[in-house]
């Protein structure tokens, strides 16, 4: 069972699953003597280029030791060191590197892989060295601080098998001689600050399964590229100023992609009916654009999503039944849409954490709404509907809520019966009809907003501003009016 906490899912095909493959062919490791002395010499001038390492996560770098040995080193063939692979993890401030990537490095000339990932504060331009690694296949630099232009000759690096340098501070166009790395089956480029417009030049590296270009400045169409690729498994073009129609050509992507994610951009026009034949989708992502039109009533076809999101665009009635086993996550906020009741396939979902139905014209009593689970809910937001009765059965039997919004409804409940998780963090049930008093659970959340409700009596000590509870009958303390004695 998979379960996620935001839209775009947990991959098979991210890159800690694939860099743990690749690294699975390559820790065969012979100890029979010392590593080269090349080897150690690019290592510890590596280690010399990096000024904080609060974790120790290379305090077993040291001269004169086996570097086959180090962390993070694996030798192969003659005991040369093959791969270098050092990460941080996100949930521990301390496991990061200070530093830069020192050109000595290309002294260890049988690198075949460089995985970099999560150091957060490894600096400087595209590290050079890579161009003098003959045998270098797979480069992870991720989530650190690498910035500058990508060299216009990145072409050259052609015998690289996957290249990732997602999360850094890259910038200025992507070079066309990408074009010319051939045998990549991922490209990464994500989350950086790309400008210009999506390389056409791609179509060359037709044996991609996964290419990212997500969270860039890029503008423009999508060229119609997609005939070139058989393999394609993800695209993820989100959070760009692509505009446009989407191309015709990513209909030949339908055997086998499994995750299209075009969100945030500026395309327009009516959503492909041939997005019906995806059959292989996980996750369909089209939010905060500006498409017209229904949805297609092939989407009944996509038996296999588990995420879909087609939030803040300008699409109509009727929604289409959808024939799938379960959803993970939905969101249709913000559009045209009058559903009248939350969808029966959804409410049958055996899986479903994150349920986003905001101005989607439903009309409803929450107390008579049943759904198959709720174990699992995350997000939930029903907000500016016309809901009535009380959400209290529903959230009571939910143990890992973040986050809920009900906001500008007709819910009438006592707000003291509800049953305030450890994990909630947001909580807007502002304009309904919620009565009784404000819980002192609410001093663990993030955000609040029970404003224009009928509450009563003394806030509990609290961070939030007067907006958090203006509008109720006879609310007071801080920071309202003191209460009267």
């Amino acid at each position: 069972m998979k379960k996620n906490n935001h839209l775009s899912p947990s991959l098979p095909w991210t890159t800690p699953f694939i860099i743990l493959s690749i690294l699975t062919v390559h820790s065969i490791k012979i100890t029979s003597a010392a590593c080269h002395v090349d080897d150690e010499k690019g290592l510890l001038a590596f280690k010399s280029g990096i000024t904080r390492d609060p974790s120790g996560m290379l305090s077993s770098w040291k001269s004169g030791t086996d570097c086959c040995d180090w962390a993070g080193i694996n030798c192969r063939e003659n005991n040369r060191v093959t791969t270098i692979s050092l990460y941080g993890q996100v949930d521990k401030p301390d496991s990061y590197l200070t530093g830069t990537i020192s050109s000595s490095l290309v002294k260890v000339q049988n690198l075949d892989g460089i995985y970099f990932v999560n150091l957060r504060n490894i600096s400087g331009p595209f590290p050079d060295l890579l161009f003098g690694l003959p045998k270098l296949l797979y480069v992870y630099i991720e989530n650190s601080k690498l910035s500058g232009p990508l060299p216009v000759n990145i072409g050259k690096l052609k015998q690289l098998g996957a290249l990732s340098l997602e999360g850094n501070r890259f910038t200025g166009s992507i070079p066309s001689s990408i074009s010319e790395l051939t045998q990549l089956t991922q490209l990464v480029l994500g989350k950086n600050e790309f400008s210009g417009h999506f390389p056409a030049g791609i179509k060359q590296i037709r044996n991609l399964s996964y290419l990212s270009l997500e969270q860039n400045k890029l503008m423009g169409t999508i060229p119609d590229i997609f005939k070139s690729f058989t393999d394609l498994r993800i695209l993820r073009l989100s959070h760009n100023e692509f505009s446009g129609k989407i191309p015709e050509s990513i209909l030949s992507l339908a055997p086998k992609l499994a995750y299209l994610e075009l969100g945030h951009n500026r395309l327009t026009g009516q959503i492909p009916s041939y997005l019906g034949k995806f059959k292989a989708l996980d996750t369909l992502d089209l939010s905060w654009n500006s498409f017209t039109g229904v949805v297609p009533k092939t989407f009944s076809n996509l038996t296999k999503i588990f995420n879909l999101d087609l939030s803040h665009n300008s699409l109509n009635d009727p929604f289409p039944q959808m024939n799938v086993k379960g959803i993970e996550s939905l969101d249709l906020s913000y559009n045209n849409f009058h559903l009248k009741e939350i969808p029966k396939w959804v409410t049958s979902s055996p899986i479903i954490y994150s349920l986003k139905l905001a101005k989607c014209g439903i009309k409803m009593n929450l107390d008579t709404w049943k759904p198959a689970e709720t174990y699992f809910y995350d997000y939930i937001d029903l907000s500016e509907n016309e809901i009535t009765g009380s959400p209290v059965d529903l959230l009571n039997r939910t143990d890992f809520l973040v986050e809920f919004k009900a906001a500008g409804n007709k819910l009438k409940f006592d707000l003291g019966k509800l049953r305030i998780v450890k994990t909630l963090k947001e909580l807007d049930i502002s304009r309904n009809l919620v009565y009784g008093k404000v819980p002192a659970a609410i001093t663990g959340f993030n955000k609040l907003n029970v404003s224009y409700n009928h509450l009563c009596g003394q806030l509990p000590k609290n961070k939030f501003p007067v907006s958090s509870f203006v509008g109720n009958d006879c609310l007071c303390g801080p920071p309202l009016s003191p209460c009267k004695l």
